[in-house]
């Protein structure tokens, strides 16, 4: 299946099982699916466990157990019912493997795709040596840029650096030019991969296959063709278009929504685990509570009522979301407790 095969909208729930699911991951994962779902289309639900030392299966079977708390449902992906700590997880969907753990083979394809269009090359520079870049400018998650010095090493020198034992991640050399995009919500975007850390890797020195190249094969041989995630993946996204068009996918359409951020600012991660759902639902909070209020963050329940997610429905667009990210103050989080019992 490819992202251009069909004018169903595919949209997709994207987990890393590397923790508790918390609020800010709620508030992504509604959004994209009351996208996927007023428009008519599919959800496909994936887990990105692609780096084994921060992946666990009791958080994978933990996400899909709140996704389904929450009132969340997908129509493609692994099946909560056989989950639960060392869990293979079943699968429905004809574009599985949904687990990215088990995709190595589509993954080693698609290096060795990229490796015949010469655009791959080994880099041996070490961490080290990466983080004395780390003074020069860069926006977001993107990392100081990588000035392409193992790009221009002979095949003599890199010869002599993996005899010495060095080891190497494999870098893309992308396209030149403005990678161009509409985003649904932050409009025209115009972007060049060196705007967004020059040369990427693809595969870790250690053999994992790296966020951008996983992410980029399993969208476009999974059709997704509507992808809305946290506007902090933005910088990615120009990275992943590349890799799309090199790999000779469809382009999805793109909507970066603001993030839930806690009162200081801070945008909401693991370390708030008072905010995890499993915490939430530890002290008696509904989850039409936390699906109401985050629905009148999103401009969709003015009466800021609890419900459930199929109820925002019919209300929701994207362009009611504030530009913006949203901070989460005391007001807010004690609405979310005051209708809890007392443990």
């Amino acid at each position: 299946m490819s992202a251009g095969s069909s004018s169903l909208v595919r949209g997709r729930l994207a987990p890393s099982p590397t923790g508790f699911l918390h609020l800010g991951n709620a508030w992504a994962f509604l959004l994209a699916w009351w996208a996927a779902r007023s428009a008519g289309g599919q959800v496909v639900l994936r887990l990105e466990d692609i780096d084994p030392q921060r992946s666990r299966p009791e958080y994978a079977a933990a996400i899909l157990e709140d996704l389904r708390w929450l009132g969340l449902d997908w129509d493609e992906g692994p099946l909560p019912e056989t989950g639960g700590e060392g869990a293979q997880f079943a699968e429905r969907g004809p574009c599985g493997p949904y687990v990215q753990s088990r995709c190595t083979a589509f993954y080693t394809e698609a290096l060795r795709r990229l490796e015949a269009l010469g655009c791959l090359y080994p880099c041996f520079c070490t961490r080290k040596e990466l983080r004395a870049l780390a003074g020069a400018p860069h926006i977001d998650d993107a990392g100081a840029p990588y000035p392409g010095t193992c790009r221009r090493l002979t095949p003599a020198e890199r010869a002599a650096r993996q005899r010495a034992g060095h080891r190497a991640c494999l870098r893309v050399h992308g396209p030149d030019g403005v990678m161009a995009f509409d985003d649904q919500l932050r409009g025209p975007q115009r972007l060049r991969l060196e705007d967004c850390g020059g040369d990427f890797a693809v595969q870790r020195s250690d053999g994992v296959v790296a966020y951008q190249l996983a992410v980029a094969v399993d969208d476009g041989r999974m059709g997704i063709n509507q992808v809305v995630r946290g506007r902090d993946i933005l910088p990615s996204t120009p990275r992943q278009i590349a890799l799309l068009r090199l790999l000779g996918y469809t382009i999805p359409t793109y909507a970066h929504v603001p993030l839930l951020c806690d009162a200081d600012g801070e945008r909401l991660a693991k370390r708030h685990a008072s905010l995890a759902l499993r915490s939430l639902r530890a002290e008696g909070v509904a989850p039409e509570r936390i699906v109401g209020l985050l629905a009148w963050l999103a401009g969709v329940n003015p009466s800021r009522r609890p419900l459930r997610p199929v109820e925002a429905l019919r209300h929701f667009h994207l362009d009611a979301l504030p530009g913006d990210d949203i901070r989460l103050d005391a007001a807010m989080l004690d609405s979310l407790r005051r209708a809890a019992p007392n443990p």
